[in-house]
């Protein structure tokens, strides 16, 4: 397996253990459960964060700029079914 493999291996592992946090954390049933599970998903949301900076700063991983009218148009369409 090659670096770029390995790497979005890394990525996808993490972005999955968000996930579970994320839930872990709106479904525990005390404060200190709640606060360990929000804990590791910051812990986690910040190495996905940084293994995601590797990989776009080598290419590996790109993305696309949305366009602006797109981006405003998707904005006022929930804006508008929040005031009703």
């Amino acid at each position: 397996m090659d670096d770029r493999n390995t790497m979005q291996d890394l990525l996808t592992t993490e972005k999955n253990a968000c996930d579970l946090y994320l839930h872990g954390s709106i479904e525990s049933g005390t404060q200190n459960v709640n606060q360990a599970f929000t804990r590791a998903l910051q812990d986690s949301l910040t190495m996905q964060g940084d293994i995601y900076k590797k990989m776009s700063d080598k290419g590996w991983y790109t993305t696309q700029q949305a366009p602006q009218q797109q981006m405003q148009q998707i904005k006022q369409k929930f804006s508008c079914s929040q005031q009703q």
